[in-house]
């Protein structure tokens, strides 16, 4: 059957950007799944904005990440439930909420960056290794890898030399 994302080219970016990054969290979903970790894939950039920036209010986790504030808002209740984030009054302005990784929070990211981001990173890397020419075709040969090696099976892979 025809892709019409894919025959409609730059008129459909939006839209096929969008399938093909939906494919890659479900791809990492995966392969966190087999590492029985406890959250989404969709929620690990909130976590490693907090790794790297360190405690943020809500706000500027969200300009952080370049989403909106009320999905950030969403996950941090999510996170926060499941004891990974807290969230407190700020000193100056207790109008203003400030997300911080708890101990649990810490101790996921560690073991994230060391067992399971790189090979995450690792997989897209081989995905998208060697791509060149215009933008449509890269996206094609993207999609076509995908569709041959799903990125959790390149991860696995890639994690067993």
């Amino acid at each position: 059957m025809e892709d019409i994302l894919r025959s409609l080219g730059f008129l459909c970016l939006g839209s096929r950007m969008k399938r093909m990054g939906e494919q890659l969290q479900a791809d990492t979903q995966r392969v966190l799944d087999r590492l029985d970790m406890r959250i989404q894939s969709s929620q690990y950039p909130l976590l490693a904005a907090l790794d790297r920036l360190g405690p943020l209010p809500v706000g500027e986790l969200a300009q952080s990440l370049g989403v909106a504030q009320p999905g950030v808002t969403r996950s941090v209740a999510l996170l926060a439930e499941l004891g990974l984030v807290e969230v407190n009054p700020a000193d100056d302005d207790q109008r203003r909420r400030i997300v911080s990784l708890t101990g649990n929070g810490r101790r996921l990211v560690d073991r994230a960056k060391r067992d399971i981001w790189p090979s995450i990173e690792n997989a897209v890397a081989d995905l998208c290794a060697d791509l060149s020419g215009p933008l449509l075709g890269q996206l094609s040969a993207i999609e076509d890898r995908l569709a041959e090696t799903p990125l959790h099976r390149r991860a696995e892979r890639i994690a067993t030399p």
